[in-house]
């Protein structure tokens, strides 16, 4: 597969895939996405390294003599965090009921960031009794589109979670786009409240930012559409609306308790966000590994392709520096679905890169008053409503008002420079 993308390249004009695959993408070259992952490679590797210094004196103490091996990490990891910062997930869970989330921390948050207003249509047509349509306005009363929630599991239903357009908006064609949000959160008990996990919340706020984009998309064509965008590009506006779940005036608007209605203490609260930086340079060193990884598979000859499959994977790592003897790649070649079969070739990279931009854009935020509504209208013109009009680089220089910068991220993850 990657020899004949390397054909198809050469037979483009293009010196690889990675180069044919980038070019309208916001890096543009494989060397930006090399320059970006060689950048973050000791960070990532430092704090990995203090992480599993931890976990290895966990392991240590229960009186058990064995080195840290990629296979303990996941349990030995949970335990240093139950330890160390001791966050009750059966208690934060009380406090974020699905309803109270909904409607007073998502559709909130994007009321004070953008002015629109909700409407639930049970009037509609939906394709289970589970999901739920809600007409969007927007600030002068115009009708801005429908989106279908779909957030609890059922049998037959496919896991994970993702959003996408049931119809495009087009000015061209008078459409108002219809919108769906999927997820797959553990349904109630007839009668009971749906209670989530923070990583629940964090899924609604991810998806409903996808939500957002294509609602906000202002193009004439139904194919330039938000969703339509560049990879590295398309996750931005939903790992940023990740970061209004933690906003303190969002979560003491919809973390209350589902039975008292008294708000959650602040000390649960300052716990879990301190507890928020363990283990990012696991999650962080995999990323890069496997984006790594992805580059050098793309940047082969098609004169020329490589053979064995598991060395030419033990040379791309060690030659990339991301060969990391505790943390592999996400996933090795030959499980690789992300770039042989799901349209991410050359692309992996799109996840930290757009992790990067997101939280440049909350600290943007922050530096100029934070949920506002002035903020927001920002945001939403130069951002989501823009899709695919201009350069992404263009796009991100006007809101941000210079070109993106690691100093947000490695601040939310807890990295500092070697």
């Amino acid at each position: 597969m990657a020899a004949l993308r390397a054909e198809k390249a050469k037979l483009l004009g293009f010196a690889d895939f990675g180069s044919y695959a980038l070019a309208d993408q916001m890096a543009k070259t494989p060397d930006s996405v090399r320059r970006f992952i060689a950048d973050l490679v000791p960070p990532a590797s430092m704090k990995a390294g203090e992480e599993a210094s931890e976990i290895q004196a966990e392991i240590d103490q229960t009186g058990q003599s064995f080195p840290l091996e990629p296979w303990d990490w996941q349990y030995y990891s949970a335990r240093v965090k139950d330890k160390k910062y001791a966050v009750n997930d059966a208690r934060l869970r009380e406090y974020l009921e699905f309803e109270n989330v909904l409607q007073n921390g998502l559709f909130y948050a994007a009321t004070e960031l953008y002015g629109i207003s909700f409407k639930e249509r049970k009037d509609l047509p939906v394709y289970a009794s589970s999901v739920r349509v809600f007409e969007v306005f927007d600030t002068d009363g115009a009708v801005l589109g429908l989106v279908y929630l779909d957030c609890f599991i059922r049998a037959g239903k496919q896991g994970g979670a993702w959003s996408g357009n049931l119809v495009k908006g087009s000015k061209l064609l008078a459409r108002r786009p219809v919108v769906f949000s999927i997820a797959n959160f553990p349904a109630p008990a007839s009668g009971q409240k749906a209670l989530l996990s923070f990583t629940d919340v964090t899924t609604l706020f991810h998806e409903f930012g996808h939500a957002l984009h294509l609602l906000f998309s202002e193009n004439t064509y139904p194919s330039l559409s938000s969703i339509d965008t560049a990879r590295d590009w398309v996750e931005f506006p939903s790992q940023f609306n990740e970061h209004w779940a933690l906003e303190p005036k969002v979560l003491r608007n919809y973390a209350t308790h589902f039975e008292t209605g008294e708000p959650i203490p602040s000390d649960l609260v300052d716990t879990f966000r301190k507890s928020q930086s363990w283990d990012k340079g696991y999650w962080l060193s995999e990323y890069l590994a496997a984006s790594a990884l992805d580059q050098q598979w793309h940047s082969i000859s098609a004169d020329n392709p490589p053979r064995d499959t598991n060395q030419f994977e033990i040379v791309a790592l060690r030659d990339t520096h991301t060969d990391f003897r505790r943390v592999p790649p996400r996933y090795h070649s030959t499980y690789f679905a992300h770039i042989w079969s799901n349209g991410y070739a050359a692309n992996y990279y799109a996840y930290p890169w757009t992790a990067l931009l997101a939280d440049d854009a909350y600290a943007w935020f922050s530096e100029h008053g934070g949920l506002t509504r002035a903020n927001g209208e920002r945001f939403r013109k130069l951002i989501l409503a823009k899709a695919r009009a201009e350069d992404y680089d263009v796009l991100f220089r006007q809101f941000y008002g210079k070109d993106p910068d690691a100093g947000p991220m490695f601040e939310r993850l807890g990295l500092r420079k070697p």
